[in-house]
């Protein structure tokens, strides 16, 4: 029998990624079978609203090299990640570190 994915709840946005990175092939068959089947479901606004959860996030710029980010959107781009989650999840990982070593 196929596995399958049921609702998770991430305690950060690096384990989020990291969940999605590793599951995405199942995620790619259900999705492609799902399309197959007929049974894809096209949601409208105000279902999608009701379902994006407001996480405590703010906005910030940061200014940080061409070199940089070309890594960074490389690196994603290997994990199937958007580049700028991937930066945070860096960020977050290396703080935590810190974190831990003081």
């Amino acid at each position: 029998m196929a596995k399958r994915i049921s609702r998770k709840k991430f305690a950060t946005e690096a384990e989020e990624a990291a969940w999605w990175y590793e599951n995405r092939k199942v995620i790619s068959r259900d999705l492609a079978a799902a399309s197959k089947a007929g049974t894809l479901k096209v949601l409208d606004r105000k279902t999608i609203l009701s379902r994006i959860k407001t996480s405590p996030s703010k906005v910030v710029t940061i200014r940080l090299s061409v070199s940089d980010i070309d890594w960074a959107r490389e690196q994603a781009g290997q994990r199937g990640l958007p580049y700028q989650t991937y930066m945070k999840s860096l960020l977050h990982q290396a703080l935590a570190k810190n974190a831990k070593a003081s």
